[in-house]
């Protein structure tokens, strides 16, 4: 694969993953409305992004890596806006590690208050804000991923086999979730006495 198809590709892929990620995060997101009703969902969603999201920052990384090392076909592209490499960028990946991190210690943990929730909701804030920027400036890129271009569906098919392997993950967790929901729904007397 000559150079600019390899840097294309892997744009495509982002795009891909991109994709999927939008349409679960949306799901996610709408699980706050009502977090002591949907906690279970939102825990089981937020499981199964792990992987997708990994891949995005992978892909993401590749990038950012090729480029700084010099390689023509990434540097033909030309980087991102200067204030989106520079700021944005580190702000989401930094706040993502965070927000997906203090999640899944959330659950491990088994706590519905605390420190953990409150940095898990911190981090929120502001990974919302700084993903805000980042969607809004690339939003226009993603009808791109769906083109009929060589290696499509190998894209479709890492991008299924990722969110495949993060719903793996959700059902194995879903004990820890289930106490979870249990635990808010317990302690909001929803359930009990």
């Amino acid at each position: 694969m000559a150079g600019d198809a390899r840097a294309l590709a892997n744009e495509r892929l982002t795009a891909t993953v991109a994709t999927a990620l939008l349409v679960l995060l949306a799901i996610e997101g709408a699980t706050l409305l009502d977090m002591r009703r949907y906690l279970s969902v939102h825990a089981f969603v937020g499981i199964l992004l792990v992987p997708l999201v990994a891949l995005k920052l992978v892909t993401t990384s590749w990038r950012m890596a090729r480029y700084y090392l010099g390689a023509d076909e990434y540097l033909r592209r030309g980087p991102p806006h200067v204030v989106l490499r520079m700021l944005v960028a580190p702000v989401v990946v930094v706040s993502t590690v965070f927000l997906f991190g203090t999640g899944v210690a959330r659950l491990a943990l088994d706590q519905t208050r605390g420190q953990v929730v409150q940095l898990h909701q911190a981090s929120f804030i502001v990974w919302v804000g700084a993903m805000s920027i980042h969607v809004l400036t690339r939003l226009s890129r993603l009808p791109a991923a769906w083109r009929r271009l060589p290696g499509r569906g190998l894209r479709v098919a890492l991008v299924a086999g990722t969110v495949a392997a993060g719903l793996a993950l959700a059902v194995a967790v879903l004990p820890a979730v289930d106490h979870l929901q249990d635990s808010i729904t317990t302690h909001a007397r929803i359930d009990g006495d």
